[in-house]
């Protein structure tokens, strides 16, 4: 399916999801790219729209290639099968992930 924008792939979604949720729901996106479909389908759903600092774990030799991904709260999910495949070791894992943190940590802002 494609999309002509990121609004529209909201708008969409929104469409499909709004006969199946309850009213009491918070949207969340992710940023970059998910953020503007999650504004269309909090707009679409009357919901509150939140968002969720994440970065990606590139794996040292392919950064493109996600191998796992952290969070806020200290959240951190691992691909643990392309790890094995890949044999990347664990302080290379922990190399990259203090480099992500530390980009997650500079997003952050907090409001009173």
């Amino acid at each position: 399916m494609r999309f002509a924008n990121r609004e529209e792939a909201g708008r969409r979604l929104a469409s499909i999801v709004c006969e199946r949720l309850s009213n009491d729901i918070v949207v969340v996106g992710l940023p970059r790219g998910g953020v503007p479909v999650a504004a269309q389908v909090a707009s679409a759903l009357d919901a509150p729209l939140d968002v969720v600092c994440v970065r990606k774990l590139g794996v040292p030799s392919y950064p493109e290639l996600a191998m796992g991904a952290i969070g806020e709260g200290g959240v951190r999910v691992l691909d643990h099968d392309l790890v094995a495949r890949l044999g990347i070791a664990d302080r290379a894992i922990a190399a990259v992930e203090t480099r992500e943190r530390d980009g997650v940590a500079a997003n952050l802002v907090f409001v009173d």
